[in-house]
Parts: C-alpha cells; structure tokens; sequence
C-alpha cells in the first residue's frame, strides 16, 4: 500500500457534480484527488478475504445474540426484539454494510462494522472510478460496487412484497440524499419501480394501521438511510410493529445488532485469535484490554467520543454526545501512518460478497467528520 501525491484535474469540481456529487466541499474538500492509494493485487486479495470472512463471522454472531438473549448489550427495547428476531427467522432482504479496516503490514484489522446505515457509497462505487477512467484507465479499482448493487436489486425483486420500492431518508442532508437516491437508481436500474419520500412524509394509517406514501398508497418495502437506534426511540418506529401490512424495511431490523459496536466483543469471545479481529471486551472486562486501547461508545457515528490509550496515556480523543449505553474496549491498533495523513479502509460487502473499498484520510489517528475522501488503484 502506497500513497502518491498528484495534480488534481483541472475543473475537478465541475466533473464530480456532472455525475450528482455535490458535497464534495465542506468546510475544506471533502474528495480530494490530490492523493491516490495505490494497492497490490495481493493486498486486494487479502482485503476480499478478510471481507467475506467477516461477513460470515457477523451473520453468526447475530444467530448468537438472538439464541442467548444478549440485547441488553445492545441497549434494544424489549418491545423491538420480536421484529428482529422476525426479520432474522424470514431471511429478509439485506443489501450492503461496510467493514472499517486498519490496514497495517498487510493485514487488516476490524475496528467496527457499519452494518445499519453505511455512507461513502456512491463516492466509493461511482465517483471514484470516474476519477481512474480520467486519470488512467488503464489501470484497475478495487471496485464492483455499482455492478454489485445492481444485479442484487434484481436478484431480491422476485422477494419483495408487490408494489414500488420507496426510498426514505431525512432531510438537511446533502450525503444521505445522494446516498439513497444512488441506491435507489441502482434499483431502477435493476428493473425495479420506485418511489422517494423524505422520512417525515410517510404516512401512518391509523384505521387500518399501515404506512402510506404521499398518494396514500401503500407502503410495501422501503430502504431507509436513518438509523434504528434513533427509530426505536421515536412514536414512527413503535408503528413498525403495528403495521398491518408487514412492511418490508431494508437493511432489515437484525441490523441493529451488527451496527452496535456491542458486536466487537461477541466477536471476539466466539473467534478468539481471529486475524482480522481486534480483543475487545465490555466494560466488566475492561481491565483485559491492557493499558493500551481504545474507549468507543457502544453507539456513535462519525469517530464521536472515542479515546485511544498507549500505555495508560491519552494518544488521541474525540468530543461529542455519545457515551450514555456505555463503551467497549478494544485492543489499540492505530491506523497506518503516511506522513501524519492516516487511512482507513471502508469495505463494501454488497448482496453477500465483498464488492470493493473506499479510503478516508484524516489529519488525526481518529477518523471523523472533518476527514477526506480519497480515490485508489491497484498497481
């Protein structure tokens, strides 16, 4: 793995918003092809591996959390585990997660699975391979998300219930807007018919209890980009078990249990010595993690409240509002170092297979909402 400064094209700008990505600026850039990663075939290999193997390492997981009872650790409300555990039982429609990779000497190493409601989607899928066809096409990405996404939708049409596909995120969101709307065209693409509403505008039935769309028809299967923690917690989401017309939801609620970093330590207790698994344990087991590790909040988004420890000193941290369900602890493993720029990997598992990585860099060891995208190639 290396990394390679470069003149970014000229009018950058104009070509990322030609293809709908418009967030590519924020308070700094926020894609910056002013640097690429550049990765082995082996080094691919080897993120692939580590990407379908976890993929099943999680799915068992999840059979072990619901087989012993263990939502406690998870912080779900009682009243949502039988739609859970529904949504596990009937194999319902799972389309993609991403796995965070610190990815030192070769070897990949778990730090958490975005599971629920992953990002860096259509940058990592569209944009980014844009960025190779006019930079070098003859080269190769590690990328077959847009394929991926694409034959999958099509593959799940004949599994869902009759009717449209709506697609649902909140609004004051540039990112979560192109996200589901790139989703959704993968699915239109996949021959599906579709329908977008912004999360506030879907409609409840209260005589005969179901969700509904803006033209009060009947909602039958519906992706959101909005996460479970927040829905469970809200009257929108008790409404979920009400519904009369059991509402296909993607990703499906047993989600919730992989997207929890509650995961990390029921991972490691059932593959100890996993080589792609970090030790992490909860909080009663603290004192195992050693003096160096770090402190992450069983629920937070974007590096929010995370502590990294070296040898009982305080390495890096990051502020925020997370922390109240408690934390885990995970042996410390730092991301590379390039020169004080630090990568972490983003692999997509899209319809059961690993489809492909996207990289974000970060001037601190903790990647968090300030840090950059950046493209890649294979040598």
């Amino acid at each position: 793995m290396k990394r390679h400064n470069i003149t970014p094209r000229s009018g950058w700008q104009q070509k990322v918003e030609e293809l709908g990505f418009n967030f590519h600026t924020l308070e700094s850039p926020y894609w910056d092809e002013s640097v690429y990663y550049e990765f082995s075939m082996t080094e691919v290999e080897t993120l692939e591996k580590a990407t379908n193997d976890l993929w099943e390492l999680s799915l068992n997981a999840v059979q072990y959390v619901i087989d012993n009872n263990l939502y406690h650790y998870f912080h779900i409300p009682e009243w949502f585990i039988p739609h859970i555990e529904d949504s596990w039982n009937n194999d319902l429609p799972v389309i993609y997660g991403r796995f965070d990779f610190a990815f030192n000497n070769g070897k990949p190493k778990l730090l958490e699975f975005n599971a629920d409601t992953p990002t860096l989607l259509f940058e990592s899928s569209v944009v980014q391979w844009h960025w190779l066809q006019d930079f070098d096409d003859r080269r190769d990405q590690f990328n077959s998300i847009h394929e991926k996404l694409i034959a999958y939708w099509s593959y799940l049409k004949e599994y869902l219930h009759p009717g449209f596909l709506h697609f649902t995120t909140a609004k004051d969101s540039d990112e979560d807007l192109t996200t589901t709307e790139y989703m959704r065209d993968c699915a239109i693409q996949a021959g599906l018919e579709t329908k977008f509403l912004y999360l506030d505008e879907i409609g409840w039935d209260t005589t005969y209890p179901q969700f509904l769309d803006l033209e009060d028809s009947i909602i039958r299967n519906i992706f959101k980009l909005y996460p479970y923690e927040w829905l469970v917690h809200e009257e929108f989401g008790q409404n979920i078990l009400k519904d009369r017309s059991k509402t296909f939801w993607i990703e499906p609620s047993w989600k919730m249990i992989l997207s929890s970093k509650a995961i990390l330590p029921i991972l490691w207790k059932l593959n100890y010595g996993h080589d792609n698994l970090l030790e992490s344990y909860f909080e009663a087991d603290k004192e195992l993690a050693g003096s160096s590790f770090a402190k992450k909040p069983i629920l937070s988004r974007e590096g929010a409240n995370i502590q990294l420890i070296n040898n009982g000193k305080m390495l890096a941290e990051t502020s925020g509002e997370y922390g109240e369900e408690g934390y885990i602890y995970q042996a410390l493993c730092t991301l590379p170092d390039f020169d004080g720029q630090y990568p972490l990997i983003g692999s997509w598992i899209v319809g059961q297979e690993s489809a492909g990585i996207g990289i974000r860099e970060s001037n601190s060891l903790i990647t968090d909402n300030a840090s950059r995208f950046v493209p890649h190639l294979i040598l």
